[in-house]
């Protein structure tokens, strides 16, 4: 199974996010005088399909949620539990996991349990990154205290494997579907995925620091997801990578909103994102035009007040 990151990019000579080979070519897609590609201008249409199709998808990830964690004995579990889970800021990631499945021709029902469950994942990583740092301190509060939370954030984890082992139906034999997305969420959210991101992002000072945060933690979810939403769907292997790649690019979009510090590149950051955005758009080329609206209007999302 492909790696999820190898190259990084540069733009305008400056490297900065993550992107996996393409077939044979082992090296990056933009260089000093990058291939200009036309885009569709983000219209205020566009952005309120985005919202509108990321709102109804998030609603039925929360409904499934809370019908998988309601608020039962015992408290001193399921209360922190369903606290945490719809507490953390919420990522694009299980809504991109469902985009992908319906792209590739597959129901969003589905994809529904990897979705909640990258949600559940994402809410146990933050929870983990809030405790030992204190980022997100005042968008999740501390309800409850820390070793609770810790506790509680470690067993999201295995509890989100579990939610997505369940969805296995004999009748449509999606076995081996539903192991091949929990490997690949498994190693995105792993010591090899989000847990070394979550480590790098303490550490300053580096020139390739805002790269490598990025790489390993919003790119990687994402990039996980579209994987994941194609693999249960039925996509092809060229679909499943493809998706991929687009999951990484939206990611890394996400990151850049993030953790980008005009002061310390040397372009700017309107410029990486138009970059990003033509190359997630690339991705998209070939499945059917008809069905591409929802999975790009995720790129009109404004990642900070989701």
């Amino acid at each position: 199974m492909p790696s999820s990151a190898a190259a990084i990019p540069a733009i305008n000579g400056n490297p900065f996010l993550p992107h996996l080979r393409r077939s044979n070519l082992n090296r990056p897609l933009l260089f000093h005088r990058p291939r200009i590609v036309a885009v569709t201008a983000t219209s205020n249409a566009a952005a309120t399909s985005s919202t509108s199709y990321l709102t109804s998808v998030n609603d039925e990830i929360d409904a499934h949620l809370k019908q998988a964690i309601p608020l039962r004995p015992p408290l001193s579990v399921f209360q922190p539990m369903h606290h945490l889970t719809f507490a953390a800021p919420r990522t694009t990631a299980p809504a991109l996991c469902i985009a992908a499945c319906e792209l590739v021709g597959g129901h969003r029902r589905q994809a529904m349990a990897a979705a909640a469950a990258l949600r559940l994942m994402n809410a146990a990583a933050l929870t983990r990154d809030h405790i030992l740092s204190g980022r997100n301190r005042d968008r999740i509060g501390h309800s409850f205290g820390s070793n609770i939370e810790l506790l509680t954030g470690d067993g999201m984890v295995p509890f989100g494997l579990e939610l997505l082992a369940r969805s296995d139906d004999l009748t449509q034999s999606n076995s081996e579907r539903i192991l091949r997305a929990i490997i690949e969420i498994t190693r995105a959210m792993g010591s090899q995925g989000m847990a070394q991101g979550e480590r790098n992002h303490s550490h300053h000072g580096r020139p390739d620091h805002s790269e490598l945060v990025c790489r390993k933690k919003e790119a990687g979810i994402h990039g996980c997801a579209g994987a994941v939403g194609a693999i249960l769907g039925g996509g092809t292997e060229e679909e499943i990578e493809k998706l991929r790649r687009y999951g990484l690019y939206v990611g890394s979009m996400q990151g850049v909103l993030s953790n980008w510090d005009e002061r310390k590149e040397k372009v700017s950051m309107e410029n990486v994102l138009k970059e990003l955005e033509n190359l997630a758009l690339q991705e998209l080329e070939g499945f059917d035009r008809g069905n591409v609206q929802a999975i790009s209007s995720l790129l009109a999302t404004n990642f900070g007040d989701d």
